[in-house]
């Protein structure tokens, strides 16, 4: 008897969802505490404005975001009757975490002493952010039709190695007892195929280690973790029921930050349309193929509800499908994530976890996700591509870079401006150039590596378009800008022309040479079916 594909009715929840489930949850719940540790101690945001209305409200956003992409898999898994479709990631958009808080919010607070007016500029910022995602994702698909898969894959193998990567290993290896001891854990189970007894995930192994670690070197005197029982205790009492309000009028009180907050939620929306764009195609190159405006459209609308409920963190797609995918996660783990984090946002269980569990026990997980983003950059590509794929990875270091200077200055209670260019210039760290080469970064490597492509495939004449697009991004600042602005870096403008204009001699004059291996192919070398030579 044949199935048809109106016929196939997809599973909802398969062995391999337990491994992503773990994983995926592990990943949402460290950005939740994370989030969490920012409010609170960065902010000094009360508890009962923490967790009271802004982490209800930011579960209900993710509940309907993970939701909502199960929903499209087994949507996409029905059409075309595979049973391997796997459920896009969603959550908090990390970067932007750190941007709404340190940007937006913060300098706010440091003005107006008021926590609850910073807390409504951040709710502005999303509101901004969640109209440029709706309105952006009807532009998106055509874009990603004309852009080479290695500037997209390029620039998220940039994110993954820096932003992602960087801070996991870092921290890791400052608590190598857990954090190394946790990664390998992970690493045999997937990566070396090794399964743990009767099948538990090697995601929710690692934790229980990490735990066990930690609360037995404090019997010893050590403390690895940094956990104690009065922590716990205390975490206890946080218990409750708190569910997502309406904050509207909060959301319109933050419009009197509007010109601080549209310097930013800009050009972090356009951030977020080139991101949710790269993780659409990197789920394609992994066998998966859901509709871009779809996508992108659902993260404004969800990041909207989120917001006028009183969260004011910005809802992605995130990296990592093919991660998920790779350790059998199908549709299931999406909606179950959902269900966790409701959970863990309107029963007080936040606190609790972040008093049980130590973070570094959970940070290999992102570190694994980075290896394999950064690494499929390189395997879903022409080989012939990789130049351009190292390139798309530049301006993200560079933007790395000049982050953790701007922060080391910032906690010695300076900056790159008061210490003066010329003497960082002197040491070696090249600031001014570090700040003009990341600007925009995700925009910057894939205008670059798109160039690279098409020069390397002998397609000027599309090489020179994505020049002049660099030129016109350049000119109102969304890259090689700090922000938005009219010819904020003038001389990369006429660079980026000057770069078009020879490539479009290149196409109308040039001789070429030929492509590697047409010569041996000439002369019948190489070539199965070429006549030998007499």
């Amino acid at each position: 008897m044949t199935v048809t594909t109106a016929d196939f009715k997809p599973k909802l929840w398969v062995p391999g969802d337990w491994n992503a489930f773990f994983g995926f949850g592990t990943n949402i719940l460290v950005n939740m505490l994370v989030l969490t540790g920012l409010l609170r101690f960065v902010l000094k945001m009360p508890d009962e404005l923490v967790f009271g209305r802004i982490l209800p409200a930011t579960g209900l956003m993710l509940c309907l975001s993970t939701v909502y992409y199960a929903w499209l898999a087994y949507r996409l898994a029905k059409e075309t009757g595979r049973s391997d479709v796997c459920a896009l990631p969603s959550g908090i958009s990390v970067p932007h975490m750190f941007v709404v808080v340190f940007v937006i919010m913060l300098p706010i607070l440091i003005t107006t002493k008021d926590p609850v007016q910073a807390w409504e500029a951040g709710l502005t910022w999303v509101f901004v952010q969640s109209f440029v995602l709706m309105g952006g994702g009807f532009i998106a698909p055509f874009i990603r039709k004309i852009t080479p898969r290695a500037a997209l894959l390029g620039s998220l193998a940039g994110i993954s190695i820096t932003f992602i990567s960087m801070r996991p290993g870092a921290q890791m290896v400052m608590t190598p007892v857990i954090g190394l001891v946790c990664f390998a854990v992970i690493l045999v189970d997937w990566f070396g195929g090794v399964r743990y007894f009767k099948g538990v995930p090697g995601g929710l192994v690692a934790i229980i280690v990490g735990a066990v670690i930690a609360w037995g070197s404090t019997l010893f005197g050590f403390n690895y973790g940094g956990l104690t029982a009065d922590g716990l205790k205390a975490a206890l009492s946080s218990f409750g029921f708190s569910y997502p309000m309406p904050a509207v009028g909060h959301v319109f009180g933050g419009f009197q930050f509007i010109g601080v907050i549209l310097v930013t939620a800009i050009p972090f929306g356009i951030y977020d349309l080139v991101e949710a764009m790269d993780n659409v195609e990197s789920a394609a190159a992994a066998g998966d193929s859901f509709p871009t405006t779809r996508v992108l459209t659902a993260d404004g609308v969800v990041s909207l509800i989120g917001c006028l409920m009183g969260n004011p963190f910005i809802n992605a797609v995130y990296i990592g499908h093919p991660g998920w995918k790779a350790m059998g996660g199908r549709i299931g783990y999406s909606a179950a994530t959902g269900v966790l984090v409701i959970v863990l946002a309107w029963f007080g269980v936040i606190a609790l976890m972040m008093a049980l569990i130590p973070v570094v026990a959970i940070l290999p997980i992102l570190l694994y996700i980075g290896m394999l983003i950064g690494s499929q950059a390189f395997q879903e590509t022409p080989m012939r591509h990789a130049p351009a794929i190292v390139l798309a990875l530049v301006p993200q270091i560079a933007a790395w870079g000049k982050l953790q200077i701007d922060s080391a200055l910032g906690a010695a209670g300076t900056s790159a401006a008061a210490v003066g260019f010329d003497k960082l210039d002197q040491t070696g760290v090249l600031y001014q150039g570090l700040e003009i080469l990341g600007g925009g970064a995700t925009l910057a490597g894939i205008i670059l590596a798109a160039i690279t492509v098409f020069i390397i495939e002998r397609d000027f004449i599309k090489a020179a378009a994505f020049a002049g697009a660099g030129a016109v991004f350049t000119f109102f600042g969304l890259i090689h800008a700090e922000a938005l602005g009219i010819g904020r870096t003038p001389s990369m403008v006429i660079s980026y022309l000057g770069i078009s204009v020879i490539l479009l001699a290149c196409a109308k004059y040039a001789g070429l040479a030929p492509l590697p291996g047409e010569a041996s192919r000439m002369h019948g070398h190489g070539d199965p079916a070429a006549k030998p030579a007499e």
